[in-house]
């Protein structure tokens, strides 16, 4: 069973500048039970996680900071929301989503988080929208746990995952691949295990093209027991923060060919939504959802 870790704080104690992009965390389970893509038995909703899972990925300083809303204030401007409790709770229930989505990926081959990505979270500060890192959580729970030895951290959101970078940087258990904008945020790239900057205006045939060889070499060289999916639908040419030009045939594609490598090689995936900021929430929504369609089609 396809099972999604859902939580209706993915949406509500966002700013109201922020609301619109976030309203994908809302809809996106609704067309799914409508078009009967999901039952309402797929959806979990995940709760506080243990801090021990967090602050082996995050300094304790920078995360006992962030839960008592002590983050200086240069710091917090970087990360772009108004900090309050709710908002920290909601960034720890979305790395709980991860976390259960590890088991469930172990036991079904593939779980999903309709919130997640949030790769701009360094060791010691957020940014970007982001404060922990929920894949990088996940990651360092399973290795710790001894439930997987080499985990792939593949980022096709357009965005570089440089705090997902920073983690892992001194670990080999970890491969870190980010294939993204060149000329998208952030504009100073942390340097991943493998990397791939894409020109501007990069369409479905060089990039279905650069993926096949991709997906081909990191199975023959990383050979990972392990994937983390960040699948952000960022890489549209509709997308108004994306340099990208992907239609959602393309984006579509794109999810197909992730997923059926992983299941062709009975590699256990964990897939968290990432970034899409088209200006039309209805192709968000269209797009994101064709990612949860490939997974009930590909292993269900």
């Amino acid at each position: 069973m396809l099972k999604i870790a859902y939580h209706p704080i993915y949406t509500h104690p966002l700013p109201e500048g922020h609301r619109f992009p976030m309203l994908k965390y809302e809809l996106l389970p609704q067309q799914l039970l409508h078009e009967g893509t999901c039952e309402p038995e797929n959806f979990f909703e995940p709760k506080i996680p243990n801090d021990k899972h967090i602050v082996a990925v995050h300094d304790p300083e920078y995360f006992y900071d962030l839960l008592n809303l002590k983050i200086p204030p240069r710091e917090a401007r970087k990360i772009g929301f108004p900090l309050s409790e709710e908002l920290v709770a909601r960034e720890r229930i979305i790395a709980d989503g991860t976390l259960k989505c590890c088991h469930y990926a172990l036991k079904y081959g593939i779980a999903m988080n309709i919130a997640g990505g949030t790769h701009h979270a360094y060791t010691n500060r957020g940014e970007a929208f982001c404060m922990l890192n929920d894949q990088a959580i996940g990651a360092k729970y399973l290795l710790k746990k001894g439930l997987a030895k080499k985990v792939l951290m593949l980022d096709l959101d357009v965005h570089q995952g440089n705090g997902t970078a920073e983690i892992f940087r001194n670990d080999p258990s970890v491969f870190t691949c980010s294939v993204h904008g060149a000329k998208n945020y952030p504009f100073k790239k942390e340097v991943s295990d493998l990397d791939i900057a894409l020109s501007p205006g990069t369409t479905d045939k060089e990039y279905l093209d650069i993926l096949e060889d991709l997906l081909d070499h990191l199975m023959k060289e990383v050979k990972p027991d392990f994937i983390f999916y960040l699948s952000g639908v960022d890489i549209l040419a509709s997308d108004k923060l994306g340099t990208l030009s992907l239609s959602i045939e393309g984006c579509r594609m794109r999810d197909k060919m992730v997923l059926e490598m992983s299941r062709n090689r009975s590699i256990p995936v964990q897939c968290s939504m990432g970034g899409g900021y088209s200006p039309d929430i209805k192709i968000i929504v269209q797009a994101h959802a064709n990612t949860f369609r490939l997974a009930q089609r590909i292993y269900f």
